[in-house]
This record gives C-alpha cells, structure tokens and sequence, in this order.
C-alpha cells in the first residue's frame, strides 16, 4: 500500500510517530518535561486549524485544546471530551522511529534487523498473534519503539475531527479535543484547565487491543529509597565500612518476589523497580507501586516502610529513607457512579463491529486524575499491542475501526 493510498488515520499515525515527544522523568519538575513535545504540539494544532477547529490553542505547558462546534440539532447538548497524550515513554528509544508495514503471515513477527539480529515476537510470546494472521501491522525497524501510546490515540481522534469536517452533518455534541503532555511520568493532565475545556464527561483514547475499554485503574505512586553509607579503606573497613549499595541489596531483598509485575495480573497490584544507582557512599532506587485496591496498595507502601526500618534497626543507625510521590488514584470511585458513560462505548464499540471488553487498566491514563478533578473519563482502546519496547506493533485494520467506533460514540452523545 503507497501513503497516498492508505487511509487518512494511518497516513496521519505514520506521520506523527516520527515527531521525537520523548518525556523526560529527570525534569519532571517542569511542564511540558521536554522541549520536543512542542514539536507535535504545534503540528496538531496547525492541522486543527485547517479543519476548522475553533480555538485552537498551545498554551505554554505544550497543552493543545480545541473545540469541534456541535453537528445541527446537537447545539444544547452538554459537551464531549476527547484526551490523548503528546508524550512516549523512556523505555526504549524513541527518536528517529521509522515505521513499515508488515504483512503478517503468521510465525515470528520480525520487524527489523539489528546488528544482524531479528527483533521479533512469537505467538506464544502474544498469543494474540494467532488472530492477526493476515493483517497489515505497523512496526518499527526494531530500534526504538513505534509510539502508538499514544500516537495512535492522537491519529484516531484527529482522524474523526476531519471526517467531520468532510460531513459536518454527521451527529456530535460539541466536542472538546486535548492532547497533554507528560501523561508517561505522571503529570495526569494536572494543568488542563477543565471550565476553559468545557465538557462534562470525556473520554481518553490511550488503551491497548482494539475492544478494550476501561474504568478502572491502579492506584499509584513513586517511591525513593535512599542509602547512605560510610566509606572507608576496605583493608581497614571491618566494623567500621556501611556500603550503601549493600544496604540497599538487603532492602530490596526483603520485598516480596511475588509482587514484582512479572509474576501478576488482572487486579492483583504490584512493587517494580525501574532503576537502581550505587557506590559504596550512597545509593538510590526508584520504585513504583501500583494497586487497584486502595487498601492493599497502602499495605504496599507500609511494607516498603516496615523493610527501611529493619535495616535502619539492624546496622543501629538512620542509614535508609523513603520518599513517597503519589501519582493517581483508581477512577473507578468517580466514574462508578456514571455507568451510561461505559454503557454508551460499548454501544459505540458494537456499532462498528468490535466486540468490546472491560478490564481493569494495568496502569493509569490522563483519566485517572481527570475524574477526581471533576471530569469522569473512562478509556478507550487505540489498537496498539506491546507498548513501551521495540516490539511495539498496530494492525492497520484497528486504526480504522477505531475511528469507526469514535464516530458512533460521539453520534450517541448527540442524541
């Protein structure tokens, strides 16, 4: 398929997954954490423009906002919300991505060769390979991630904003459209200036397989460990020497392998280190800890505390401290007492011929803090599969269908 063959919402996720909007977690005491994310920013809102799209606007945190007038008929409607995020992850690399399509015939999916190495992906690593033989899929070269979280929420949205703009008579309330920044280190679109936004209920289009939809997220936060030892000559060190970086191999050792991500799933919350540094003197270690439970994912928290102060005791002496960041809360407690919003995306799934799927999120989106701030915000699936790695891949056909299920979602909310 040549570019200018292929549907409008593949040529637009094509063409921003080249846009490098990595977040950076080093400065995430400033909004937007990266210079780059103004890059999509501004080209989003050039193309808004162009669709006629009414106050358009980049505001100085890198924030996009625009407003979709109401389809004949609609105008009284309360206003629909529609969020993605501008920002990937640092997981993997993410500047200079280079997408291809591949047709999946089955066996290894094999996006790209790297010093001589396939970077592929079996069925029984995703089972769900097997329902995709014969599909066109988005990949990478296999050097950096693709970028579909959330790039491919962006193409969706942006997608639906031109087919009406083709059809202005196709049924929509007046729709508020935001793409944030930052949504992959925390921030949760805590700067969205939600009276200016102006909708009563939105919805985020950053889930995974085509289908999901999601009411229900972790509870969340960062955590800081911090050693500090004594440092000394190690052939005069006995009972004298505190190595930090030992110190913090006894702390983690005292929590539970069982919780790590990779023995979990479903609702079952866990404590994940994403990064350790370490000399005799001093260590640190970033954890996160998530829980859909609020009882349980506090019981984790105690636990991270109960395991400083055992080491704290054991060497007679304040050597380890905990910083706790909290990041999201479970919007399930917002958006329980607003079923029609799942029931109504279900209806919009099954109207395009998606069978649709609630689970809970393995994480959190925008919508999280967005519902505690007043904006009940389910989420949506984008399609995407393996996000945050290089193996990341979307089926050409879950582009389309998605803004299939976005037209008859908002046509609902115009009734």
């Amino acid at each position: 398929m040549s570019i200018t063959e292929a549907p409008d919402v593949l040529q637009r996720f094509l063409r921003y997954v080249q846009v490098n909007t990595q977040s950076s977690d080093e400065h995430c005491d400033q909004v937007p954490s990266s210079a780059v994310q103004f890059d999509l920013a501004n080209l989003l809102a050039d193309e808004l423009r162009a669709l006629g799209a009414q106050d358009v606007s980049v505001d100085e945190h890198a924030y996009v906002c625009a407003h979709i007038p109401a389809s004949r008929g609609a105008e009284d409607l309360p206003a629909l919300g529609l969020i993605a995020h501008l920002d990937t992850t640092e997981a993997a690399p993410g500047a200079n991505v280079r997408p291809h399509i591949v047709h999946y015939e089955g066996g290894d999916l094999v996006c790209g060769v790297v010093d001589g190495i396939e970077i592929k992906l079996s069925p029984e690593k995703v089972p769900a390979l097997n329902e995709l033989v014969g599909e066109d899929l988005v990949c990478t070269d296999g050097t950096t991630l693709l970028g579909g979280d959330d790039k491919a929420g962006i193409a969706e949205i942006m997608a639906l904003v031109a087919r009406i703009a083709h059809d202005p008579e196709l049924p929509h309330p007046e729709l508020g459209i935001c793409f944030c920044p930052d949504e992959e280190i925390g921030h949760g679109a805590a700067l969205l200036d939600i009276p200016s936004f102006g909708c009563a209920y939105a919805y985020t289009v950053d889930g995974g397989p085509i289908g999901e939809l999601e009411w229900e997220c972790f509870n969340a936060c960062e955590v800081t460990v911090r050693f500090e030892g004594f440092s000394i000559h190690p052939g005069d060190a006995k009972n004298r020497m505190v190595n930090a970086t030992n110190l913090f191999c006894e702390f983690h050792n005292l929590l539970p392998v069982p919780e790590r991500p990779e023995h979990t799933e479903g609702y079952e919350g866990f404590i994940h280190i994403e990064g350790v540094s370490g000399t005799v003197t001093h260590a640190t270690a970033r954890y996160v800890v998530r829980d859909h439970d609020a009882a349980r994912f506090q019981e984790k928290i105690d636990l991270m505390q109960r395991a400083c102060d055992f080491v704290n005791a054991r060497v007679g002496e304040q050597r380890v401290t905990m910083e706790v960041k909290q990041q999201y809360r479970n919007m399930a407690e917002v958006v329980v007492d607003h079923p029609e919003l799942i029931d109504v995306a279900k209806e919009a799934f099954a109207a395009a011929g998606v069978t649709p799927r609630v689970i809970p999120i393995r994480g959190g989106t925008d919508g999280a803090q967005l519902s505690f701030r007043g904006l009940p915000c389910p989420n949506l699936s984008t399609g995407v599969y393996c996000c945050h790695g290089v193996n990341e891949f979307i089926p050409v056909s879950a582009l389309v269908a998605m803004v299939d299920v976005l037209t008859e979602l908002v046509a609902r909310f115009a009734r």
